[in-house]
């Protein structure tokens, strides 16, 4: 998949989350946009590539450089992804730095920049907020 770069579109977020086969997905979608939106004061966006059917919704965006590329990409400061199993919330920076919110937050796990979400109700809406008031002015350098 060299090449292949994810970038905002112009796509529905509506019909986007509309499209997602279970309910409280997509109900813990419009959750997490009010959030994002709220917190950002971005409008959110729907991220993705045509030849790979796999959609993002970011709110902001940012440029950066990968290590060993000249090329500038943009990417957004905070958004999720509602997978068939998992929400993956994406943040600008490295939450592992966070541990004592991390331990706050409820059942879920973690990579650099990402948190994978069962559901909502697994956790504190308001660390997840702290968490994306810290993502929605950081950037990856």
């Amino acid at each position: 998949m060299a090449g292949l770069v994810t970038k905002e579109t112009d796509r529905s977020i509506y019909h986007f989350i509309e499209g997602l086969e279970n309910a409280s997905k997509q109900k813990d979608s419009y959750t997490i946009i009010e959030l994002m939106q709220e917190i950002t004061g971005h409008e959110p966006k729907v991220w993705g590539n045509e030849k790979v059917p796999d959609f993002l919704i970011g709110f902001g965006k940012y440029k950066y450089q990968r290590k060993g590329s000249r090329e500038d990409f943009e990417w957004f400061r905070v958004g999720f992804a509602p997978r068939k199993s998992k929400l993956t919330v994406y943040l600008a920076f490295d939450i592992n730095e966070e541990k004592e919110l991390l331990k706050k937050l409820g059942k879920c796990s973690w990579g650099k920049g990402c948190l994978y979400i069962n559901k909502l109700s697994d956790i504190d809406l308001e660390v997840l907020a702290r968490l994306i008031e810290k993502s929605k002015d950081a950037g990856w350098h």
